[in-house]
């Protein structure tokens, strides 16, 4: 329930310039109108929070505002960055969930929050999360909360779409990772937001974002985005399901860990530009790289070779994921092409 009060100007203060800021950037960026179903999650006894979310629309990964150590705020339908940096503001005040969406819906950059949704959890006291619908979102439209949990989305095909998100996560066992991406999959319907159903996906973007405690904001320990697969017939819940797997899934250690550190392979140059060199200091199997919205792009039979070139002159400027395997041995990272 959003309160009939402005919170005390001691709780939520900012300065004029951060306002006059916010506005004027809030004012000269456009609105999306961001349908989409989402869920951001906390663990406290690892100390993680996450992100996870889809939408028939490219980059959904816009809404999520990841706070390490701290919490997650989801700001979403008509989607306005003013209304995302106040809450990010009252979030590193310490202000609590649900006094966070009092104060956004009471404070709306264009003073309509009917059209807005949001979810925003934290690790306080074992975790604490609200949910905010507003009555003109569209249909089918709706939230679902728990301790460590805020789910919400709109323009969907029914409550199931939510229902589905929230008994994955509650009934997947392993890391804050796992249960995110188990709880996308839960939404994994074609049409689960509306307008992709004749496409036959759930949505056209994805994605997952986890932080540790000690991570920085710009540098999460999981930031997969896919960011769109119009045209490509391919549901963007399963291309990130293929880029988590290939990272390991649900045993994923991060991009910057590799599992297996002695078998890690010496890769040149980095970044590259027309050929990248794999020297491998065991002896694998199989090389595959994907890029970030999980298609294969290459892989080879690398049994008994000490090193491998590729050819990367067509491939476009970003960051791609390769995994060495043989057998139960799997190793994993990143190639940057520039």
């Amino acid at each position: 329930m959003v309160s009939s009060k402005f919170l005390p100007l001691t709780t939520i203060q900012l300065s004029m310039k951060q306002l006059t800021i916010a506005f004027i950037f809030c004012i000269c960026t456009p609105l999306f109108a961001q349908h989409t179903f989402s869920i951001c999650a906390v663990d406290p006894v690892t100390g993680e929070v996450g992100s996870a979310g889809a939408s028939c629309i490219e980059n959904s990964h816009i809404i999520s505002d990841v706070h390490p150590g701290v919490g997650v705020i989801h700001t979403q339908a008509y989607y306005v960055p003013g209304n995302q940096n106040y809450a990010e503001d009252l979030m590193n005040l310490g202000v609590a969930p649900a006094a966070i969406i009092d104060s956004l819906v009471l404070n709306d950059f264009f003073g309509n929050a009917t059209i807005r949704q949001y979810g925003v959890v934290d690790l306080v006291d074992g975790g604490r999360s609200a949910a905010y619908t507003g009555e003109s979102c569209s249909e089918w439209k709706g939230h679902l909360t728990g301790v460590t949990y805020a789910i919400q989305g709109n323009i969907l095909l029914g409550p199931e779409i939510l229902d589905g998100m929230e008994t994955n996560f509650i009934a997947t066992d392993g890391n804050l990772a796992c249960k995110l991406m188990a709880a996308l999959q839960g939404a994994k319907v074609p049409g689960a937001d509306t307008r992709c159903l004749d496409a036959g996906i759930s949505a056209l973007s994805a994605f997952i974002r986890v932080a540790k405690s000690t991570d920085e904001a710009n540098s999460l320990w999981l930031d997969l985005k896919v960011i769109d697969v119009e045209g490509d017939s391919i549901d963007p819940i399963d291309s990130l399901q293929t880029i988590f797997d290939a990272l390991g899934g649900c045993d994923f250690t991060g991009l910057n860990d590799i599992r297996n550190n002695d078998a890690a392979p010496v890769i040149y140059p980095q970044p590259s530009m027309d050929v990248i060199i794999f020297s491998l200091n065991n002896n694998f199997d199989v090389i595959e790289i994907y890029d970030l919205n999980g298609r294969l792009l290459f892989t080879e039979n690398t049994h008994g070779k000490n090193s491998i070139a590729i050819n990367s002159a067509d491939w476009d400027t970003g960051i791609y994921l390769y995994m060495l395997s043989k057998e139960d041995r799997v190793t994993s990272g990143k190639i940057i092409v520039e």
